[in-house]
């Protein structure tokens, strides 16, 4: 139903949304690029931890066993200062050969709050999360080779490293959130801005046509007088087109006010219009109304819904080059609604494009503007709460339009 030539006035606006849409694209691939190189890099440093936590504890089971050596008693203290108590952050566990803990390390257990048997069972538990991350390194307090000598260091990760390995993931969820929010605000203000352009230009095109409107009405008046045309077929045909103006420049003058809806019959409405275009169309085109229910209602605003008709017919001439046919069905939907579908005989539409063609400025005909689907989809969307759609577009065969409304 779109003509595809290239417009001159708004530019290509295709294109325009293609560079937008590849920008939206590269700055969405140039951030996974830099949340995943965060990622990694903490990684990274996180795996350098892991591997120092590795090394101390392994100097912590030397140690115990280097202080179990009467012959380095005079050691111990320097040891016990130097290496064993500055372990603050790694959570240590050592068992004895029946699995029951002697010494621990790092376990948040206060000692005023749990007896002997609520600590156990809270370093038990300890215990079932250190066996997953790591394998326990075995000592020996003597030379023999008797299992019942052996004791067993469990271990693991730091607070330090969950912290760490979580932090991109949270650094990333905060810049996201502020992103997202940012786009959001910058999105409701441009939109916000759109709308004041709208209705200034909609005001200004309805009192810019005020003068010539009056005019015209003047001439009227002067050529109804005239015995010699006052009852010819150009004098009635102009009356209708003066009432066309003003009904123009009412639609124009509605943009951006809320609109006064009313149950009206659909059927003569678009009847109506039909009616109008017709005797303005070329005899090569063929306008038809098919209602399958006549008594089909909904709440609109006349004027506005009959500008969106037409932007629709309008638009279908222009795709079949003045030549084929039209056909607008209304039918009683499942749940009531009032649903208008607008086919024509067209060049179709490219799949590629049916996403942009709504798009203020989006035009491919020579001399369009690229605001007619645009006007239609507000004025339906907007101030009637309904949804219009391409419901089936095949390319050298037509497409169909389908305008809901909901009751």
């Amino acid at each position: 139903m779109v003509n595809q030539s290239e417009n001159p006035f708004m530019g290509n606006a295709s294109s325009i949304y293609q560079s937008k849409a590849a920008l939206k694209w590269i700055a969405l691939a140039f951030s996974l690029i830099i949340g995943f190189a965060s990622v990694l890099y903490t990684n990274s440093i996180v795996e350098e931890l892991k591997e120092r936590e590795e090394r101390y504890i392994e100097l912590f089971a030397k140690t115990q066993e280097y202080t179990s050596d009467p012959d380095n008693s005079e050691n111990l203290i320097f040891i016990f200062q130097e290496i064993v108590t500055p372990n603050n952050s790694i959570p240590v566990i050592v068992v004895d050969a029946d699995g029951n803990p002697s010494i621990y390390r790092n376990i948040d257990i206060d000692s005023s709050k749990h007896d002997a048997e609520d600590r156990k069972k809270i370093l038990k538990k300890e215990l079932e999360i250190m066996e997953q991350e790591y394998e326990p390194i075995v000592i020996s307090w003597t030379d023999s080779n008797d299992p019942e000598d052996y004791q067993y260091i469990y271990y693991r990760n730091s607070d330090l490293i969950y912290r760490l390995r979580y932090y991109p993931y949270v650094q990333l969820s905060v810049i996201a959130a502020f992103v997202f929010f940012g786009y959001v605000s910058f999105s409701y203000s441009r939109k916000a801005e759109q709308n004041q352009v709208w209705v200034g230009l909609a005001k200004e095109t309805a009192h810019q046509l005020g003068t010539p409107l009056s005019s015209l009405m003047a001439w009227l008046e002067i050529m109804k007088i005239d015995d010699d045309i006052k009852d010819k077929e150009v004098t009635k045909e102009l009356e209708k087109d003066i009432s066309k103006l003003e009904l123009i420049t009412s639609r124009f003058s509605s943009i951006g006010s809320v609109p006064v809806l009313k149950d009206e019959n659909i059927s003569k409405i678009i009847q109506s219009t039909v009616s109008y275009l017709q005797k303005r169309t070329s005899k090569k085109v063929l306008i038809n109304f098919v209602s399958k229910d006549d008594l089909v209602t909904a709440d609109i605003n006349k004027p506005l819904f009959d500008w969106v008709i037409e932007n629709l017919c309008k638009n279908a001439i222009d795709a079949m080059s003045g030549e084929g046919e039209i056909t607008i069905t209304l039918k009683e939907g499942k749940y009531g609604d009032a649903l208008i579908d607008v086919k024509d005989t067209g060049k179709g539409i490219p799949s590629s494009k049916i996403k942009e063609i709504f798009q203020p400025g989006f035009s491919t005909k020579k001399r369009g503007w690229g605001l007619g689907l645009t006007l239609a989809k507000r004025i339906i969307e907007n101030y009637h709460n309904g949804k219009i759609t391409v419901k089936e577009s095949v390319l050298n065969k037509g497409t169909t339009f389908r305008i809901i409304l909901r009751r």
